[in-house]
């Protein structure tokens, strides 16, 4: 059995992870600050740690075999671009040195697809796009993910550690317990969304971007990077499909941009007033009239990912937040 590390086990997809794994029968180490979740599992090994601490990130990565890096954060506030530059890339310098010290582990790192595959109109990206700095520079979240695969990218040129890169889209399904990924989903059922932006996204399940992860780590080749898209749509599908999966009406009509932030400050000035804050952050309206699309022909060829029917990702989504006490009216 192979031994391998987790790091982000606590997240979104790295729970998924960590249960194809061990359904795999691996051994498998966690570097967390936390690990709760699979204390007294004995197939699971917890290393206590911060990825910005190179001596915890040297322990955990120590005697491994392979290590799956995706600790991370995943923010749409400007504020935060000074911390996730600092957990994005100096995390990844960490793991790198550590994985290169092992001896060259192999790291698959989980990026973004929006580091290459987003535009202003709509066209079909694949792993050859170049990065997207140019429309990055406004949401640091990609920024920083942009450095992270240019610095991990950079060891495997430099120094031969075999490096793969997975960029998945959109991470829907059940089990993101802190809504970083499936907040949009949540906002459509709860109305929040006054109209429709006129741009398009491809989301994929969680679920099965762990599946290709442990693909990878067996068959990705190092240097490279993969798409890990499930289906391509505009937001006028993606809210019609969510409309006839949850019951719940959703918004009617297109407003170009500029209506539609004026319209979300307007919002935001009267729920300031009334003590509250706005959903629908300004980096969301700006994002939904972007195109997000993906083509991702290398990972179903190479690793043989297979993304399931969108309904029934989002119909896990859906009743996932409707089991989640304190989201949505009964």
């Amino acid at each position: 059995m192979r031994k391998v590390l987790v790091t982000g086990a606590t997240g979104f997809l790295g729970r998924h992870l960590v249960e194809k794994l061990l359904a795999a029968k691996q051994r498998v180490r966690l570097l967390c600050r936390r690990g709760a979740d699979w204390r007294g599992d004995p197939s699971v090994e917890i290393v206590e740690g911060d990825i910005l601490d190179p001596h915890a990130v040297g322990r955990a990565v120590a005697g491994v075999e392979g290590v799956f890096h995706l600790a991370g954060r995943v923010s749409r506030d400007p504020a935060d671009a000074a911390a996730l530059y600092d957990l994005h890339v100096r995390g990844t310098r960490n793991v790198c040195e550590a994985a290169l010290a092992q001896g060259r582990s192999r790291v698959v790192l989980a990026s973004s697809s929006g580091t290459i595959a987003a535009s202003r109109t709509p066209v079909l990206h694949t792993e050859e796009a170049p990065y997207i700095v140019e429309l990055a520079g406004r949401w640091p979240y990609y920024l920083s993910k942009i450095y992270q695969e240019k610095i991990a990218l950079a060891y495997h040129q430099h120094h031969q550690l075999p490096v793969v890169v997975l960029n998945p889209s959109l991470l829907l399904g059940p089990g993101d317990e802190r809504l970083s990924s499936i907040g949009d989903v949540l906002l459509f059922l709860q109305g929040h969304f006054l109209n429709i932006p006129s741009g398009g996204l491809n989301f994929v399940d969680a679920r099965d971007t762990a599946a290709a992860m442990v693909q990878a780590m067996e068959k990705g080749v190092p240097g490279q990077r993969y798409l890990i898209g499930g289906h391509n749509m505009t937001i006028r599908e993606f809210f019609a499909l969510l409309e006839r999966v949850s019951g719940v009406r959703g918004p009617r009509w297109e407003l170009p941009e500029s209506w539609s932030r004026g319209g979300a400050a307007l919002l935001g000035w009267f729920y300031r007033m009334a003590g509250s804050r706005y959903p629908v952050e300004d980096e969301t309206i700006e994002m939904g009239y972007r195109f997000w699309y993906c083509d991702s022909r290398r990972a179903r060829q190479e690793l043989g990912f297979d993304p399931r029917p969108a309904e029934e990702t989002l119909r896990d989504t859906i009743a996932y937040l409707r089991r989640r006490p304190g989201l949505l009216a009964p």
